[in-house]
């Protein structure tokens, strides 16, 4: 699998410094009996130490060629091969087949890798953790707080769903062929209660959303008619303020507002 050339439309950056993928098992933790699920192993630099640490693992990859040299490597059955979209995967119907909750791990392509975690998260009660290679710059946003220049909706959607930590960076010089941008390993653990009740989640993705899109306007500008000032006032929160001076549970106490009916 050494060979395989990277393929740009899978948004391909094949992880290969030891040092590197030394740290992330060791961050990963994992022991025999747990069902680690990998997304996107590529040519199985992250699989084969994983697999060192496990009686069984899972793996995810899209491109047909990859699949055929892992399926190759590793014919003793420990490593079952599915040959599928991440992001159409059902992780949920996995975990029920497994019988167990899932942790996942992987080098998450930096052109899916937004929508993947919306995915995977809409599916967390069958995962027990999670940690993925991503952009800096995304993790960067992903455990934002409140007021800094990197909050914004990532920020909001994630602290409904789980705790994020930011573990380490990545320079490009680890992967091949190696990316523009630094690297990072993040770990998300799902929140067994969310911390905060949302009431409606369309509601509340809606408003972040169009909150968000908006940023440098007022929430009175950027929330407009969808948001009367008025609704804010009674909530406690100064419509005068900017989306990203609000906590999550500010967002969620609007989103409640709008998902009761009015008496």
């Amino acid at each position: 699998m050494s060979t395989h050339r990277p393929r740009k439309r899978f948004g391909q950056n094949f992880l290969h410094d030891a040092g590197v993928i030394r740290r992330i098992v060791e961050c990963i933790r994992p022991t025999t009996g747990q069902t680690l699920v990998e997304i996107g192993p590529g040519r199985g630099a992250l699989t084969a130490p994983l697999l060192e640490q496990l009686v069984h693992l899972d793996v995810i990859e899209i491109d047909r060629d990859l699949v055929a040299g892992l399926r190759a490597a590793y014919p003793s059955g420990r490593l079952c091969v599915h040959e599928a979209d991440a992001l159409k995967f059902d992780f949920t119907a996995l975990s029920a087949e497994r019988g167990a909750a899932l942790r996942l791990v992987g080098n998450l392509p930096y052109n899916i890798s937004t929508p993947l975690l919306f995915h995977v998260l809409t599916q967390a009660g069958a995962i027990d953790d999670m940690h993925f290679m991503l952009q800096k710059e995304v993790v960067q946003r992903m455990a934002a707080a409140a007021g800094g220049k990197d909050y914004g909706r990532l920020s909001v959607m994630l602290a409904w769903r789980c705790r994020v930590q930011a573990l380490f960076d990545i320079a490009p010089g680890a992967f091949t062929p190696a990316p523009q941008v630094t690297s990072s390993l993040v770990r998300l653990i799902p929140h067994a209660t969310p911390p905060f009740e949302v009431g409606d989640p369309g509601v509340f993705r809606d408003l972040v959303t169009r909150a968000f899109t908006q940023r440098r306007k007022t929430l009175r500008n950027a929330l407009g008619k969808q948001v009367p000032a008025e609704t804010l006032e009674e909530l406690g929160i100064d419509p005068g303020l900017r989306p990203q001076m609000l906590s999550p549970s500010d967002f969620a106490a609007i989103a409640r507002a709008l998902s009761t009916p009015a008496s």
